[in-house]
């Protein structure tokens, strides 16, 4: 294992902010692990050093192919991380709304920039990201439709569902739009959680990348063939909002299956603690996501659901 440098933030006031990568093998620009690149990800954070401390294990045992180079960043984001906050700086801006970046912009722009640049030349790029909106998901590779998408390769994670969504011009900012701009195979790797560590779901998504790398050659590795991913489109699944805002008290979780008419949740009145809203399932289904703060919103989504695919 050779760590190295990628780039360094300067400060006036508080430590330097190096962003550091964990090289293992030499050779050809195999394949690059990206963790959090907001603060709040935490589980992110913690995949990484799982597979860093894995994929120390099988070097050491000559267990990555010849030629062959991976890479792995942890944490791009540190300083937010330090301090407890999900965006960078004092603008509070998302990094994964700033890419490709700039040589020549703000602090953030070159940040992103001088990542990109680090990483744009790998074969097959992974992400562990989270959602925008506080929640749990099922396990699944996401990846957007840019005309480079393969979701034959996406099912080499063996992770239950693979969802190819449209991106929207927001999108073309983050790093996986940008990666395949760079003709980089790239999949965005979602856990269930961001903001706390479940042990389960990151054996699950540290094996899922383990196997997709011994699939690609990368690795010799004995490894469990995993789920058949079903591929499934964003535009296809089911969303549940909330019509009153309250306290949400939920009866289901991310990957039960529900039936039509079932009751998922509650919103309750804040200050009387009566039932506002009962929410109810439109369809048969799976629970793909499922809101967990306390608080909902009028009009937010609780819930989105993979119909059933057949009996």
């Amino acid at each position: 294992m050779y760590i190295k440098d990628l780039y360094t933030v300067e400060s006036l006031y508080r430590e330097n902010m190096v962003v550091k990568g964990y090289q293992f093998g030499k050779g050809d620009k195999a394949a690059c692990i990206i963790g959090s690149l907001r603060g709040n990800e935490l589980q992110q954070m913690y995949i990484c050093s799982q597979l860093v401390r894995k994929l120390k294990e099988l070097e050491a045992n000559d267990c990555i192919s010849s030629g062959k180079e991976i890479l792995v960043v942890p944490v791009v984001n540190a300083y937010s991380m330090n301090v407890g906050k999900r965006f960078y700086g004092v603008e509070q801006t998302d990094l994964n709304r700033t890419f490709p970046g700039s040589s020549y912009g703000t602090s953030t722009a070159r940040l992103t920039d001088a990542v990109l640049q680090q990483i744009k030349d790998y074969s097959y790029g992974i992400q562990f990201t989270s959602f925008y909106m506080q929640g749990e998901f099922v396990p699944h590779v996401r990846m957007m439709e840019t005309g480079y998408q393969n979701t034959s390769l996406a099912n080499l994670f063996g992770l239950p569902y693979v969802v190819v969504r449209k991106p929207k011009p927001i999108d073309t900012k983050t790093l996986n739009f940008n990666w395949q701009d760079e003709m980089t195979a790239a999949f965005s790797v979602y856990s269930n959680r961001s903001d706390e560590i479940d042990e389960n779901a990151a054996r699950q998504v540290v094996a899922a990348v383990l196997r997709f790398l011994t699939r690609m050659g990368i690795l010799h590795y004995e490894s469990h063939s995993g789920y058949i991913s079903h591929v499934i489109k964003e535009e296809d699944l089911t969303d549940i909002h909330a019509r009153k805002g309250g306290f949400f008290r939920p009866f289901v979780k991310a990957g039960e299956e529900v039936r039509y008419n079932q009751e998922c949740a509650e919103i309750v009145d804040p200050y009387e603690g009566e039932i506002l809203e009962r929410i109810v399932a439109p369809t048969d289904g799976i629970i793909f996501f499922a809101h967990t703060n306390p608080l909902a919103s009028e009009n937010e989504i609780l819930f989105r659901l993979i119909h059933r695919l057949h009996e």
